[in-house]
C-alpha cells in the first residue's frame, strides 16, 4: 500500500467510511444470524447439534483461512476491486444458501459467503487505519465496534423475529437486497486510499497458511466425531503453522509479518482478543439454546430476550471509541472484562426456572461488557504499528480471533454435549424429559465455567495494556 501524507486532505472520509460500514454490517450480520435458527435447522434437516453447528465453525474456519492472505491480497488489488468483489462472493452464497435443498448446499453456500466476509473486514480495517489519524481513531474505530459487535448480537434477534412468522430461507431472502444495496452504494462513493504494488507471492506460504488454520479448526471442531480424520488434520495443521510462522520470518515478502509481535502493546492486544472473542462466541452460540431448549421460549420470543443487549451494545460502541480518545484503554478495559466475568459467572448458574428479566439483563451486562473491551483493545495495538504494517497487523489479529471463534464455538457445543453425557448417565430415568433439561443445563454450566476461566486470564493480562504512542511518521500526518 502507499502512503496518503499527500493526499488525506482530499479523501471525503463520511462516504467512504458510510460504504465500507454498509457492507460489513451486512457481511458480519450473517456470523451469528443462524444461531437462533440452529434448533429449526436439527429438526427441517434431521442433523445432530454436533453437526449443524458447522454452519457457524465453516463460516469462521474459511474466514480464518482467508484473513491470513488479506494483507497479500491488499498489494495485489485496490479498496474498491478488493470490496466490491468481496460483496459480490458474498452475494453469490446468499442466494445458494436461500435456495439450498439439502444441508449439504446450505454449508456449501454459508463457506462462500464466509469467503466474501473474510475480505470485507480487513478491508475496512485497513482503510479506516489509513484515512484517520491516530488521535481521532477512537472514534473512527468506534464506528466498527458498532458494526463488529452490533451486527453479530442482532443477528439472534432479527433471526428470532423472522423465524416466528416465515421460514428459516428468509434469513437469507432479506439478506439479499441489502447486499446489492451495499454493492451499488459502494460502486457510487467507494475511492481508492490505495494503490496496487503488486508484491511476489510465495506459494508455499499460502499452501502452509491454507494447512495451518484449516487444519487446526477443523482438528479442533471436529472433535471426538472426526474419528482419526480429525486428529491428523489437527496434527497437520499444528505443524503446518509452525512452518508457516518459520517461513514467515525466512523470507523477504512474507504474507503475514510476524515481526508485528516486536511490539509489546499489539502481541497483548493480539492475546486479549483471542481470549475474548473464544467467551465471545460462546456464549453467542450456548446462549440462543438456552432459550429455546432449558427456558422452551419461540424464536421470537427468544429473539426479543437478546434485542435489549444488542441494542444497547451498538449505542454504546461510537461512545467507547470516544473516551478511549480521551481517558486510554486501562479505564475501560479492565472494568468492562470485570463486568463479563461475572456475568458469565452467573451464566454458569443458570437454571431451568430463570426469568426471561433475569437473562434481559445478564445480556445486556455482557454486551456493556464487551464494547468497553473489543475497540479500545484493538486500537491500542494497531496504533503502535508503523504504518507499512497496518494490513500485516490487521490480518494478523482478524485471522487469530476468527481462528479462536471457529475454535471455541466447535470447543464449548463439545463440553455442552460432554455435560449433559455426563449427567445423564448417571440419572435414573435418563430418557425423562425433565431429566434431559437438567442435562442440558448442566452441560452448558460446565461450558460456561470453562469460559469464566479464560475470561478471568484476558483480565489479568489487562492491567498490563497502556496507552500506545503513535510512529512519528504517523504523528506527523495527524
Amino acid at each position: 500500500m502507499t502512503t496518503l501524507a499527500a493526499t488525506k486532505q482530499e479523501i471525503k472520509r463520511g462516504p467512504i467510511t458510510v460504504a465500507l460500514i454498509i457492507g460489513a454490517f451486512v457481511a458480519i450480520l450473517n456470523e451469528t444470524l443462524l444461531n437462533i435458527a440452529l434448533s429449526d435447522l436439527i429438526g427441517y434437516f434431521h442433523v445432530t447439534p454436533t453437526t449443524v453447528q458447522w454452519l457457524t465453525t465453516a463460516y469462521l474456519l474459511v474466514i480464518g483461512i482467508l484473513m491470513p492472505v488479506t494483507a497479500l491480497l491488499t498489494g495485489w488489488f485496490t479498496t474498491r476491486q478488493m470490496f466490491l468483489g468481496a460483496m459480490t462472493i458474498f452475494l453469490i452464497g446468499t442466494v445458494i444458501c436461500g435456495f439450498a435443498p439439502t444441508f449439504s448446499f446450505l454449508l456449501v453456500g454459508r463457506v462462500i459467503q464466509a469467503a466474501g466476509s473474510g475480505l470485507i473486514l480487513p478491508v475496512m480495517m485497513n482503510t479506516i487505519l489509513f484515512i484517520y489519524p491516530p488521535d481521532k481513531r477512537g472514534g473512527a474505530m468506534g464506528l466498527i465496534g458498532l458494526v463488529i459487535m452490533f451486527a453479530p448480537a442482532l443477528g439472534p434477534t432479527l433471526s428470532g423475529l423472522i423465524i416466528a412468522s416465515l421460514s428459516w430461507r428468509w434469513l437469507f431472502y432479506l439478506v439479499l437486497p441489502l447486499a446489492v444495496f451495499s454493492i451499488l452504494f459502494a460502486a457510487r462513493f467507494l475511492t481508492n486510499v490505495s494503490q496496487a504494488t503488486k508484491p511476489k507471492v510465495d506459494v508455499f506460504s499460502v499452501v502452509l497458511s491454507t494447512l495451518g488454520f484449516g487444519g487446526l479448526v477443523y482438528g479442533m471442531g471436529s472433535g471426538a466425531e472426526g474419528g482419526w480424520l480429525g486428529l491428523v488434520l489437527l496434527i497437520v495443521g499444528v505443524a503446518s503453522l509452525i512452518l508457516f510462522v518459520w517461513r514467515q520470518l525466512a523470507i523477504a515478502n512474507p504474507i503475514l509479518d510476524f515481526r508485528a509481535f516486536k511490539y509489546p502493546m499489539y502481541t497483548l492486544a493480539t492475546i486479549i482478543l483471542i481470549l475474548v472473542m473464544v467467551t465471545l462466541f460462546a456464549t453467542m452460540i450456548l446462549l440462543p439454546l438456552y432459550l429455546q431448549r432449558a427456558l422452551l421460549l419461540s424464536s421470537f420470543s427468544a429473539g426479543l430476550v437478546l434485542l435489549p443487549g444488542g441494542l444497547i451494545n451498538g449505542m454504546l460502541s461510537p461512545v467507547m471509541g470516544k473516551l478511549f480518545d480521551r481517558f486510554g484503554p486501562r479505564w475501560l478495559v479492565t472494568p468492562g472484562l470485570v463486568i463479563m466475568c461475572v456475568v458469565i459467572w452467573l451464566f454458569s448458574r443458570l437454571t431451568v426456572s430463570e426469568s426471561m428479566l433475569y437473562v434481559i439483563i445478564l445480556y445486556a451486562a455482557l454486551l456493556i461488557g464487551m464494547s468497553m473491551v473489543m475497540m479500545p483493545v484493538t486500537t491500542t495495538g494497531m496504533n503502535q504499528l508503523p504504518k507499512q504494517m497496518y494490513p500485516h497487523g490487521t490480518a494478523i489479529m482478524n485471522t487469530l480471533q476468527q481462528v479462536a471463534g471457529g475454535i471455541g464455538t466447535a470447543l464449548f457445543i463439545g463440553i455442552m454435549v460432554s455435560g449433559q453425557q455426563a449427567y445423564l448417565s448417571q440419572s435414573a430415568n435418563p430418557k425423562a424429559p425433565a431429566q434431559m433439561l437438567q442435562a442440558l443445563v448442566s452441560g452448558m454450566s460446565r461450558a460456561f465455567f470453562i469460559a469464566l476461566v479464560v475470561g478471568v486470564l484476558s483480565l489479568l493480562l489487562s492491567f498490563f495494556l497502556k496507552r500506545t504512542v503513535a510512529p512519528k511518521e504517523d504523528q506527523s500526518e495527524g
